[in-house]
């Protein structure tokens, strides 16, 4: 017996038993709610919730037993059941497949929502979506929204659609976390945001301890939903055990939880507990990694501490490295630090070489880039923002050197148009300073003062940020304004509290170029970080054909 769908797609074909009918590899995804408890827990109450379009057999129906006389009307039963059973497959098939028949390939998963009344537990709903963002992501056939896009989701309602095409990807998932004491409930939804159907859902009832196994399974359920198909080595990802520990587990979330606000006190928080998380499992590379992390991205808000703070950060990513060096995140940590403390090679061997194990990991092409225009190469640092703002759309400070690249380009109305579109993620100081060097390239010196003076107004005026407000006081002709500020910037210099790049802006606004080249070179005799960007800084673009400026980029290794 052969029946055929209209697309020409054989259905069944020959004698086929009711078992193996009702478990065919061609059964519809539906959208049946489970409640589930621990592997090897007994079962209290009903888990599986049958629809209407599935077949059971009648009870009793394996049980016939043939008489040697007379017609046994139960037989007449056995068409009208396979007709049932082959038709209500044809309609699942046809009716409850994906639409179009179209395999997803990119998924956005949104924050959990903490129900536990209580935001010190924060880490743990963040801190969930972002362990399945990590799995999900090792897929090399699925595109998966990076933690930084989706975080400004965080609390407010979610339109499914909206949210799918502003990160344009095909499914959304979304999830509730409650704890009790040692209890967690656990419920997840996934949609189709193209038919806004729902997949899947599921709610987890788990203790505390399960919970690093809880979020391996949901990974694993949510590839099986997704029908993605996988050759083994694309599975590595999502079976990978990094810690067995759930301390160490629970530790490493609250680490990213904190790291991910980038505030001077945050990244203190997060230091202590990968610390912690790394003493609880001397294995957990991604512990270290976190470490790492922490201690480069300080150094964008905390000066003068690149003495102590880079040979911390290359020692825990090369621990990290000697774990696994299979981690994509490792190698861009590890080629990240290199650049800092300037062995360029080194630099771009480690960033390349994430890119080679994870292509669509954003922080490594972002870094990449930087490292690329640190170089004078322009055009390819422009390439690798571009690849690492489709792999991640929504991340600030991917958007923010975005805009400067487009700046770089003499493209001035696409710099602004991505600034702007910068303070519509979440606004930051870089994004308002990208607008003030904007206007100022525009002649257009109002706006270019309250830019600066907004991008000014973060980071409780550090020199970082005060320095773009000198600059541009100096740069549209106020003089004793930008005066004033850069004798306070040279003060927080005397105190380690700022760079001589810091105090060389200003005086580059003010067209003191002697006075440019002193205090960039106190950064060259400290082999200052802040150096790395000497080609990036836009009120130094003037002196690249000042032999002080070329002679410098010569003694720092760089091409020229």
């Amino acid at each position: 017996m052969s029946f055929c769908l209209d697309d020409g797609a054989e259905l069944l074909f020959g004698p086929a038993s009711s078992e193996a009918l009702l478990h065919s590899p061609h059964e519809p995804a539906t959208a049946i709610l489970h409640e589930t408890t621990p592997p090897g827990e007994a079962a209290t109450r009903a888990q599986i919730h049958m629809t209407d379009l599935t077949a059971v057999l009648p009870p009793g129906t394996g049980d016939i037993v043939p008489k040697s006389t007379g017609f046994d009307k139960r037989l007449l039963a056995a068409p009208f059941l396979l007709a049932i059973i082959v038709f209500g497959g044809f309609f699942g098939y046809r009716y409850l497949k994906p639409a179009g028949g179209e395999q997803i390939n990119s998924i956005a998963v949104l924050p959990f929502e903490n129900r536990s009344g209580n935001s010190d537990t924060d880490y743990l709903s963040d801190g969930l979506a972002e362990s399945l963002i990590y799995r999900l992501s090792q897929l090399p056939s699925l595109k998966v929204s990076p933690t930084n896009s989706v975080l400004r989701y965080k609390g407010k309602d979610t339109d499914v659609a909206q949210i799918a095409k502003e990160l344009e990807v095909d499914a959304v998932m979304m999830g509730r976390l409650t704890q009790r004491g040692d209890d967690l409930t656990i419920s997840v939804e996934l949609t189709d945001a193209r038919t806004k159907k729902l997949i899947w859902a599921e709610q987890y009832i788990r203790k505390m301890s399960d919970l690093l196994a809880t979020q391996r399974e949901i990974a694993g359920t949510v590839t099986q939903k997704l029908q993605l198909k996988l050759s083994g080595d694309d599975t590595k990802g999502l079976t990978k055990s990094y810690t067995n520990d759930n301390e160490a587990y629970q530790l490493y979330l609250k680490g990213r939880f904190y790291w991910n606000k980038r505030t001077p006190d945050a990244l203190k928080i997060a230091i202590d507990n990968f610390k912690a998380a790394s003493e609880k499992d001397p294995n957990f590379a991604l512990a270290y990694v976190g470490l790492a992390d922490s201690y480069l991205v300080g150094l964008y808000v905390n000066r003068g501490k690149e003495k102590e703070t880079i040979p911390m950060a290359k020692a825990f990513a090369t621990r990290a490295l000697e774990i696994d060096p299979s981690l994509a995140e490792v190698h861009a940590t590890l080629g990240m630090a290199n650049t800092q403390s300037w062995n360029w090679a080194e630099g771009e061997k480690g960033l390349k070489r994430a890119i080679e194990l994870n292509p669509n990991y954003p922080s490594a092409r972002h870094w990449y880039s930087r490292l690329l225009r640190t170089e004078g190469r322009f055009d390819e640092g422009f390439e690798q923002i571009m690849q690492a703002k489709k792999a991640d759309p929504l991340s600030l400070a991917i958007s923010t050197n975005a805009a400067e690249n487009l700046l770089e380009k003499g493209d001035v109305q696409g710099a602004i148009e991505e600034s702007r579109r910068g303070i519509e993620i979440g606004a930051a100081w870089t994004t308002y300073r990208n607008l003030a060097h904007c206007y100022l390239r525009l002649g257009q010196k109002e706006e270019a003062l309250a830019n600066a003076r907004k991008s000014a107004e973060f980071l409780n005026g550090s020199a970082v940020t005060l320095k773009v407000l000198g600059y541009v006081q100096g740069a549209i002709g106020n003089r004793n304004e930008a005066l004033a500020i850069v004798r306070e910037i040279e003060d927080k210099f005397a105190k380690g509290e700022a760079d001589g790049r810091d105090v060389a802006v200003v005086y580059a606004g003010l067209g003191l170029n002697d006075k440019v080249f002193e205090w960039l070179e106190k950064d060259f005799q400290n082999r200052g970080t802040s150096l790395t960007e000497l080609q990036m800084e836009v009120p130094f673009v003037p002196l690249r054909s000042d032999p002080r400026f070329k002679d410098l980029i010569k003694r720092m290794g760089l091409p020229e």
